[in-house]
């Protein structure tokens, strides 16, 4: 399946049925009185995160999703059949934005998570509801009102634990398959990898996390420039940067430090956000180097950038295990402090209570 992170769609909700005016009429009964019924409610359109969807892919060709019109009311205090809901099947990890406002509707960060996009109308009143002491034949009746109409902007996030960033070809897509089930494209050319690729690194039985492989990136991608500036979305989510650099470049002549520069450049430029994230510098493809300690050395002396350094060869797994278990309790830290965070706010607001 192609990997779709962005699209443009239509919602369009129901209109409320329109409230009838009536009035009884059986023989041997005189002045019987207004007996029309209400309208029924439009249906709304709804988005429901469902962790079983990766891809926008089925809002790519169908743009406009529509929910039916409620009924009209009828006689003999019949009421109008509302309308059903439309709900709308999206990844976990959705941003949906009003294109008209710019406001964003939602972030679905959860599985099962559900948000109106558009309100079905309300249906009409019958005369019924407008009889009276003074007015027993009443012919006022409402229209049901329009439901709402919206164009939105669907944007994925993929949601991960870990983002790799690098340069093409410094072997992420090697270094995700050394730790993970996942298995991206890899081949001895720039740009292999064309889509984000999601991987579990399954550290224990019990401990896990997941590692998200973009596009490389290039310099001048914050304009545009080859292709992870698309997926770069994809990192906003995500604890901590991995900041894969090729110490075996694949051209003579280039230079690993201008590369990294270079990218933390980009990262900065595209958000400065995302390039304030925790980064740490892995050092790859020491299998190919005779002198590894002397370029370490070299490189390290040249760049700092970064809150920690690895050393590693994803093509045969020299120094993954090592780096995949400082990933994981770096992230346990993480979750620790933010729940002891969540405690000491909830202590203070009960403090705040009494």
């Amino acid at each position: 399946m192609k990997f779709i992170d962005e699209s443009k769609i239509e919602v369009f909700a129901g209109k409320g049925g329109n409230g009838i005016a009536s009035f009884r009429r059986e023989k041997y009964i005189e002045k019987g009185g207004p007996n029309g019924g209400d309208g029924g409610r439009g249906g709304s359109v709804y988005a429901l995160a469902d962790r079983n969807i990766n891809t926008l892919v089925d809002y790519r060709f169908t743009r406009s999703h529509r929910a039916r019109n409620g009924e009209a009311g009828r006689g003999s205090d019949c009421y109008g059949k509302g309308a059903e809901d439309v709900v709308l099947r999206m990844p976990v990890g959705t941003v949906i934005t009003d294109l008209n406002s710019g406001e964003v509707i939602a972030d679905l960060t959860h599985d099962g998570e559900k948000v109106l996009l558009a309100q079905g109308g309300i249906g009409g009143l019958g005369n019924i509801h407008f009889k009276s002491s003074t007015n027993r034949a009443p012919r006022q009746c409402t229209a049901g009102t329009e439901g709402e109409e919206r164009e939105l902007q669907l944007e994925l996030k993929v949601l991960a634990d870990v983002g790799l960033l690098g340069m093409p070809n410094a072997g992420k897509s090697t270094f995700i398959r050394a730790v993970s089930a996942a298995r991206p494209k890899v081949a001895d050319y720039p740009f292999t990898t064309l889509h984000p690729n999601l991987g579990v690194v399954r550290v224990s039985l019990e401990k896990s996390f997941v590692i998200a492989d973009i596009p490389g990136l290039i310099e001048g991608a914050a304009e545009g420039a080859g292709l992870g500036h698309q997926f770069l979305r994809h990192l906003a989510r995500t604890r901590l940067l991995l900041h894969l650099v090729d110490l075996a470049p694949l051209y003579e002549g280039t230079d690993p430090v201008l590369e990294a520069t270079a990218i933390l450049n980009e990262l900065n430029k595209y958000d400065p956000l995302l390039y304030q994230k925790p980064r740490w510098l892995v050092l790859n493809k020491l299998d190919l180097l005779d002198d590894r300690d002397e370029k370490i050395a070299a490189f390290l002396e040249r760049f700092t950038d970064f809150d920690r350094h690895f050393a590693i060869s994803a093509i045969n797994g020299d120094g993954c295990k090592e780096l995949t278990y400082a990933i994981m309790e770096h992230l346990q830290q993480l979750a620790a402090a933010e729940q002891q965070a969540a405690a000491d706010a909830a202590q203070e607001s009960d403090t705040d209570t009494l």
